[in-house]
């Protein structure tokens, strides 16, 4: 088997060549986050002396064992907080300068890891690109914000995780050029929570200096209150009988402890609906709502792809309602809860439905009970907010683009449509995996479908413009035109899809709103339901 060896600040690593790219795995970025090093900034990686062997995957993060696509055969499951390590593929090691492609995963803020299967890019780096994929700390590990743990380095008392891609990003700027990439022309790409944290960092002035173009799939910016995250950490505190949080007793506490504290808090804020770890306004990395520095311009000088898929809230739905009767009465229960839960009059719950309700009807579309929560929440928690995050950075930056993905799971009948994660085996080309195709379909069309997909996103970090021989011209976003680029059986530009419900939510919302979900989130409230409380429980 080839191998390659390239050298990098804390010593040389030596890397294995894997259908057309070599492969560098488990390579630490960081020191471990252990003991007194828990929530603190990460620290720079020890140095080794000789050669590390780079042929196996480092530890995950600590996690949750069961959720909604924490898991595809064959992943990595060793967790540890020993965990801060990155991968390099790339199809030339030595001085190649290509684009490079810097992936941060999804999850809630709590699962996963850079190392899944789902996200093995070597089809992708074949193309001609270096590809990264990167751990970060999840969960209270790596977003519990409390001002007990303040920190003078950050100047804030939370966001670990964030600073652990920030970490992770300088890594790239200091040794990607040994691996054959341009650390000038880095792309950072990331789905759903990893979408939110890139969003989150383009309001970082010293994270945004790290990347020059930006893909956020099914994710716009997302942050809480520090009011908030402070009565997260002191529930926290209290279900591990600590009185009062504190950097020096929490750094006593066992990991599984801490992970059945996340279980329970989980479970609790917003009846198990909110993410209650996640990033902070901390007055530190960052100090206000990314949602104003974006809107103010503050991204003007990346560019940016932004998407969302049709159906994203099936996924969520589809195992919560399985063999469950779900009639309008929850419908307009559970809508309340998640207008209630972003800030929102939960009595408008009504309208929403009715508005949703009049615009498939209007289309010819069908609009049962499930699929009105279906449309309205992909709208709500995606779409939407998505699309404001386009409008707001094509005002300062003309190479803005948005999509949407269009391609339908074939999983259950076809129950999932086109779902939360559905692009991800197109984008790094794990289509071509027999288990993966059982959720996202295999066979020639899903084959090209995957080649558009990938020759966009190469274009795009090549040159800041995803136009290629497959697609044909990529559109820029502009509000007066509202072009989407549609990636699905049918690839094409359309104009101002499902344009009713945006400019319902328009005329209820204003014209910005992306911090998600809509503009309540601003104004988040966290709330634990009282002991033996029974609230309508949905998806």
């Amino acid at each position: 088997m080839p191998e390659a060896v390239v050298s990098t600040r804390s010593g040389a690593v030596l890397g294995h060549e894997e259908g057309g790219a070599f492969a560098f795995l488990g390579v630490p970025y960081a020191a471990p986050a252990i003991g007194e090093n828990r929530f603190r900034p990460p620290r720079r990686a020890t140095s080794w002396d000789g050669v590390r062997l780079a042929e196996e995957f480092g530890p995950i993060p600590p996690q949750p064992t069961s959720g909604i696509g924490s898991y595809v055969p064959g992943d990595p499951l060793e967790q540890s907080e020993n965990c801060l390590f990155l991968n390099v593929w790339t199809p030339r090691v030595g001085r190649a300068r290509l684009p490079v492609m810097v992936y941060v995963h999804g999850g809630a803020f709590m699962n996963g890891a850079g190392s899944s299967v789902l996200y093995r890019p070597k089809r992708l780096a074949a193309r001609g690109v270096v590809v990264v994929t990167i751990n970060y700390r999840l969960g209270a590990l790596g977003f519990l914000a409390h001002p007990a743990l303040a920190d003078g380095e950050s100047g804030g008392f939370g966001n670990w995780g964030l600073l652990d891609i920030i970490a992770a990003l300088s890594w790239v700027n200091e040794n990607i050029s040994g691996f054959g990439g341009d650390p000038a022309n880095v792309t950072v790409f990331g789905e759903s929570a990893g979408a939110m944290a890139i969003c989150d960092l383009l309001s970082v002035d010293r994270a945004r200096r790290l990347f020059r173009r930006a893909i956020v799939q099914s994710g716009a910016a997302l942050v809480s209150e520090p009011e908030a995250a402070t009565r997260v950490a002191d529930r926290f505190a209290q279900l591990l009988s600590i009185a009062e949080p504190s950097r020096e007793i929490l750094s006593e506490v066992p990991v599984d402890e801490i992970l059945e504290a996340q279980r329970v808090i989980n479970a609790e804020v917003d009846n198990g609906i909110g993410l209650p770890f996640q990033p902070v306004i901390d007055g530190g990395l960052i100090r206000g709502h990314p949602e104003d520095a974006i809107v103010a311009g503050a991204s003007a000088g990346i560019d940016l792809i932004a998407g969302s898929n049709r159906d994203e809230f099936t996924l969520f739905s589809f195992g919560a309602l399985a063999g469950r009767t779900f009639e309008a009465a929850d419908l307009e229960a559970l809508i309340g809860r998640y207008l209630r839960g972003s800030g929102l009059d939960e009595a408008r719950a009504r309208d929403v439905i009715g508005a949703y309700r009049s615009a498939r009807e209007s289309r010819g579309e069908t609009i049962s009970t499930r699929e009105l929560l279906d449309a309205i929440l992909t709208d709500f928690i995606f779409r939407i907010p998505i699309v404001r995050l386009a409008e707001a950075h094509a005002a300062h930056a003309p190479n803005t683009y948005l999509y949407e993905f269009d391609w339908s799971s074939p999983f259950a009948g076809g129950a999932l449509g086109a779902c939360h994660g559905i692009e991800l085996p197109f984008v790094f080309g794990t289509v071509h995996d027999q288990l993966i195709a059982l959720f996202a379909g295999g066979g020639e069309a899903a084959y090209q479908l995957s080649e558009a997909v990938q020759a966009s996103w190469v274009a795009f970090a090549s040159s800041g413009n995803p136009s290629n021989d497959i697609t044909g011209a990529w559109p820029r976003f502009r509000v007066q035109e509202r072009s989407v680029m549609r990636l699905g059986a049918e690839v094409g530009p359309v104009r101002a899809p499902r344009e009713d419900e945006r400019e319902f939510w328009a005329r209820e919302l204003g014209r910005y709103g992306f911090g998600g979900p809509i503009e309540g989130a601003r104004r988040l409230g966290v709330g634990f339901l009282a002991p033996g409380e029974d609230e309508h429980s949905g998806a």
